[in-house]
């Protein structure tokens, strides 16, 4: 599913024009990155936790110059499904079509 698709559904089951279906969820992610940035994660109760993860420090290779390099500690984003998410998803999903695989 793309966002466009997804901005479709929404605006068919709410019956609120795509534009502002659209404006709203750009609204939504433009709040998370802007949240995440400034370093604070965001929770939405049921559906899950926008976190910022440390990854540490750590020895890499360049292959080409078979050399060693320092790759230093830096953040990512992540995402963290609710519990009642997962479950959902576990009860509902047997398997995936198979051009997902």
């Amino acid at each position: 599913m793309r966002k466009a698709d997804l901005v479709a559904i929404i605006a068919e089951k709410t019956g609120v024009p795509k534009v502002d279906v659209l404006v709203s969820l750009e609204s939504f992610f433009k709040e998370v990155k802007n949240t995440m940035a400034s370093g604070e994660n965001v929770y939405v109760r049921g559906f899950g936790s926008f976190i910022i993860k440390k990854r540490a420090e750590k020895v890499g290779r360049n292959i080409k110059k078979k050399e060693s390099i320092i790759i230093p500690e830096h953040f990512i984003p992540a995402f963290k499904p609710a519990k009642v998410f997962v479950e959902q998803v576990k009860a509902n999903v047997k398997s995936l079509p198979k051009d997902k695989k």
